[in-house]
């Protein structure tokens, strides 16, 4: 759509310098008019390669900076100040370069009559369709404020529920690579080495001593064709996350992982019922909260119960049922969630299941620790230990001949 760029006075007298969104320039005066706006000049903002900003930053937000704009706009929207005007005051206090265009974008949009979730939409990298659903919900109910505050209670947890699922995976990721990297040292720089003396030396090797050369062989001699099957695993992985069928497949295997997948299911129904929660909280129907709930559940097969689910309350089925069908949802939930239907408290039973899950991800997380950490000296201690005893052995063996 066109953008106008425009010159003009608000109701208060104060001069207006903006851009706009419409079809047309009638169609942009119009909306300035309707919002209050007197324009004094109005031209469309011309796309030419010679004055592309290749420096002008892209509209993106930190969890951190979203939780503080959401907590500031329900103080102010509580306070009683007028939509527009926070955006005034957001935009000029914003620091992050993409996150202040987006914020002074919605203000144009705001101030030229667009609602703020339809302003919202027009930055999905920014605004997630929860937080989007979630404003449009307290724009129809009048509580803003209310849904303000909810949504940053929200946002904060799911952030705290990252940083748990990153501060697990960071220690056995930095561990593998480096057993990777050390390993690989030991091939190509080491054993070598040994090779040079075990031909001089013309003794038999035993079968463990032949696999070390051959493996350390393989990698300095055919190191392209290595790199070429690990680009293409890596390629393969990244092609099938494209794929409903390949996604479905990579998380099938991720929750039945030895390790990490208690913590992954974990994490899946944490996030599910917090999601799920907040939004009947605020007045969403509930056939629209199930299907932003399954696009946000970062597990496909949880997506795929969960619009099955969507689908069966659309023909008047409950909820419970087509949700003890899916491995992730244990028996308690798919109780809990059974007896909220009945009762009507289902977002009250929903929230105490994820502060439950919340503490289950807390635990997991520790006793995944705890476990990782001798499995991966293990690791190490099998792999290091098998290359130098392969290249000890000829020697112990040709010193019990001496």
């Amino acid at each position: 759509m066109p953008k106008f760029k425009y010159v003009g006075k608000d109701s208060n007298g104060a001069k207006v310098e903006e851009t706009i969104e419409a079809p047309n320039q009638n169609s942009a005066r119009q909306m300035l008019k309707r919002s209050g706006v007197t324009v004094l000049t109005i031209s469309e903002v011309k796309k030419s390669i010679f004055n592309l900003s290749f420096g002008q930053p892209r509209a993106r937000a930190s969890t951190s900076d979203l939780v503080i704009f959401t907590r500031q706009f329900s103080t102010m929207v509580e306070a009683g100040l007028p939509v527009v005007e926070i955006l005034d005051i957001l935009t000029e206090q914003t620091d992050d370069p993409g996150f202040k265009l987006a914020v002074g974008d919605i203000r144009a949009s705001v101030r030229a009559g667009s609602d703020l979730s339809t302003a919202m939409a027009k930055y999905p990298k920014v605004f997630a369709p929860v937080y989007i659903n979630l404003i449009r919900a307290g724009e129809a109910s009048g509580d803003l404020d209310v849904i303000l505050k909810r949504l940053a209670s929200f946002l904060e947890k799911n952030a705290s529920l990252k940083r748990k699922i990153i501060s697990a995976m960071t220690y056995p990721s930095v561990s593998l690579t480096l057993i990777i990297l050390i390993t690989v040292g030991l091939l190509v720089f080491i054993v070598p080495q040994f090779q040079d003396i075990f031909s001089k030396l013309g003794a038999q090797l035993p079968l463990p001593t032949v696999v070390v050369i051959t493996i350390s062989d393989t990698l300095i001699n055919n190191w392209h064709l290595v790199l070429g099957a690990v680009g293409a695993l890596v390629g393969l992985i990244v092609f099938a996350k494209r794929t409903a069928g390949g996604r479905l497949l990579l998380d099938k295997l991720k929750i039945k992982s030895p390790v990490v997948g208690e913590l992954f299911k974990k994490v899946s129904i944490s996030r599910f019922s917090r999601t799920f929660s907040t939004m009947l909280k605020s007045g969403v129907p509930m056939l629209g909260s199930l299907e932003i709930v399954a696009g946000t559940a970062g597990n496909a097969v949880v997506e795929a119960a969960v619009m099955e689910a969507r689908e069966a309350v659309r023909h008047g089925e409950t909820l419970a049922a087509p949700l003890s069908e899916c491995p992730v949802f244990p028996p308690m939930v798919v109780r809990m969630i059974s007896v909220g239907e009945r009762t009507g408290a289902l977002e009250a039973l929903l929230e105490k299941v994820a502060d439950f899950y919340d503490e289950q991800v807390d635990s997991a997380v520790e006793s995944m620790t705890s476990i990782i950490e001798p499995v991966m000296i293990g690791i190490m201690g099998i792999l290091v230990g098998g290359i130098v005893i392969a290249l000890f052995l000829p020697i112990l063996e040709l010193q019990n001949q001496i």
